[in-house]
């Protein structure tokens, strides 16, 4: 019995069990007995999350696979959850416990994934997942690199983020056109932002929705203070500002004019 790769659910299927091990290896197995595992598929590498000291659980959207699930691993059965991860309660099915994430992920949602990984960041202290490396490379990247942006700023903000390998394209079934990548995130000990978090995302997403431009110009939208403005921090453009500076020019607006 074998799972059909369905493109609708973006589902490349691992076949390579040496990365497998490796993704599943890569988790640090602290701050937390529960891990989730995101679309399983043939369970390439729920096969090796099993044997850890850990409570191991998936979540699978697509039906054929969640029935070789049940028949493959008998000690799974009652861990299976047959759900779409992005409308799933995970603060209510685990009782507010916290839980790793891990998964090869869908390309059409993984960035979806880590937004909602951030809003729900008090009960995920880790995350070990396969995205396309492009987007890998997006999340993990620092300050002054093109790729450097919304996700990489709000994710960084919370996580401390490692780039971990490449994988090509041959290693899965059917092969997608691009190459991934492994990161891992683990939560920083201190999560909460010292200003305004509504307010930080719509700083960090405002700025860059027109990167080209100084912040000056940018954050227009703000109606900052003539006084603020002169501040040396809106000549510059957004990809040249770290979180820590994110932080501080949220700090700045949050109190300008007090």
């Amino acid at each position: 019995m074998t799972v059909r790769a369905k493109k609708h659910l973006g589902q490349h299927f691992l076949k390579d069990e040496s990365i497998a091990q490796k993704i599943a290896n890569a988790l640090t197995l602290t701050g937390y007995k529960n891990v989730l595992e995101i679309g399983p598929g043939m369970g390439v590498l729920t096969q090796f999350l099993l044997p850890k000291k850990t409570d191991t659980y998936v979540i699978e959207i697509d039906a054929e696979s969640v029935t070789y699930l049940k028949v493959r691993f008998l000690n799974l059965a009652n861990n299976i959850i047959e759900a779409d991860f992005l409308k799933f309660d995970l603060s209510t099915y685990f009782k507010q416990k916290q839980v790793a994430i891990i998964g090869n992920f869908p390309y059409n949602i993984s960035t979806q994934i880590v937004f909602k990984t951030l809003e729900n960041r008090q009960y995920i202290p880790e995350l070990c997942g396969m995205f396309q490396k492009e987007v890998a490379q997006r999340i993990a990247h620092k300050e002054g690199s093109k790729v450097y942006g919304i996700l990489s700023v709000l994710t960084q903000a919370f996580y401390e983020v490692s780039y971990l390998f490449t994988v090509a394209p041959t290693v899965f079934n059917p092969p997608p056109k691009v190459n991934s990548g492994v990161l891992l995130m683990r939560r920083k000990d201190n999560y909460k932002l010292p200003v305004d978090e509504t307010l930080f995302f719509r700083v960090v997403k405002t700025a860059f929705n027109q990167r080209r431009k100084t912040l000056r110009n940018s954050l227009k939208s703000f109606n900052l203070s003539d006084k603020l403005r002169e501040d040396v921090i809106f000549a510059q453009r957004p990809e040249q500002l770290s979180v820590a500076q994110f932080i501080a020019l949220t700090d700045k607006i949050q109190n300008d004019g007090i």
